[in-house]
């Protein structure tokens, strides 16, 4: 829960001195929104970075959105061997066996497709992934 709230309070720490900057005229994009194209390398670099922070995020963002749906799958299921049922699989020998669920596999890519189609056909990414974070808060 600390995680959680030391993220909210860097973001918004973040978001109200860009608003306080720059006002309704701050890019959606600062590495670029500024004209700013020299060196290449150096935004290629930040933009690397920059997916994977997002990837971590979205994985640290999603779990309440996981954790709700997964329960009230179980609630709602209670008998389903697709929703309780875990599968073992023996890995190799120094590594401890991967136990699948299949109701999580399921639930979670149909979750991140749906997010990431929802984001590509608006044409407001920013917009999106601001109303995708504030469900998950």
């Amino acid at each position: 829960m600390a995680a959680i709230f030391i993220t909210t309070f860097f973001y918004l720490y973040c978001a109200c001195f860009r608003c306080a900057a720059f006002g309704s005229l701050a890019p959606g994009n600062l590495l670029t929104g500024f004209g700013f194209y020299e060196p290449y390398w150096l935004i290629d670099f930040a933009n690397a970075y920059i997916i994977l922070h997002l990837v971590g995020a979205y994985q640290i963002y999603s779990q309440p959105v996981f954790a709700f749906g997964e329960r009230w799958f179980t609630n709602k299921f209670p008998t389903s061997r697709f929703v309780n049922n875990f599968y073992t699989f023996k890995n190799i020998p120094p590594l401890p066996p991967l136990k699948i669920n299949l109701l999580r596999v399921c639930f979670r890519t149909a979750y991140v497709a749906s997010t990431t189609a929802v984001a590509m056909i608006f044409p407001y990414f920013n917009d999106v992934l601001i109303v995708l974070g504030a469900l998950n808060f």
